[in-house]
């Protein structure tokens, strides 16, 4: 579903939409067309888009890009898919229980979550707030437990054990370099 939103690959291309983008927010994927995690949230994305185009603007960019990697060691984007999101050029933050404010790790499980994630943040915004807290029930938000960080691979496992999601057996291991996965 990538091909319905605009994909970002150069670093011009992603200073020019944050600054172009006034009076909405900005929801920025950070992934890969090629991974199945990534293609499942751009689904999401893809099928909310219209639903929230008055009040965001959502966009994909590749992290494979050589001129993207300034955003992705500025916003230490060690997991895919990241999402995250500005308000008139400023980066908006989400309270959403785990230690990092600063994106949302994984893919949303229902279109409503985004929608009302994205409405969260709009609202918060538009009353002068930088962080606003997460909507979402805890049992509705991925839980990611960093197993091992190395400038090369990073390690990390699924710890969200729901049946909405489609994960109910063995622990899914990743690895985000390459992209692979381990069972």
């Amino acid at each position: 579903m990538s091909y319905v939103l605009p994909t970002l690959t150069k670093k011009q291309e992603v200073d020019s939409i944050i600054r172009s983008t006034i009076d909405k927010v900005l929801v920025l994927r950070f992934g890969r067309a090629s991974d199945s995690a990534c293609l499942l949230l751009d689904d999401v994305l893809a099928k909310t888009a219209r639903e929230v185009s008055k009040f965001a603007t959502v966009a994909l960019v590749d992290t494979d890009s050589e001129e993207i990697q300034v955003y992705v060691r500025y916003f230490d984007i060690a997991l895919i898919p990241s999402t995250i999101f500005f308000f008139n050029a400023h980066h908006m933050k989400m309270d959403s229980g785990t230690a990092d404010h600063t994106k949302w790790v994984g893919a949303f499980q229902q279109k409503q979550d985004f929608i009302d994630v994205v409405e969260a943040i709009f609202r918060g915004a538009m009353k002068g707030k930088m962080i606003v807290n997460c909507p979402l029930p805890p049992e509705r938000i991925p839980k990611y437990q960093l197993l091992y960080k190395d400038p090369c691979l990073i390690f990390w496992k699924n710890s969200l054990r729901t049946k909405e999601a489609g994960v109910d057996g063995p622990t899914t291991w990743f690895c985000t370099r390459k992209g692979e996965r381990h069972w």
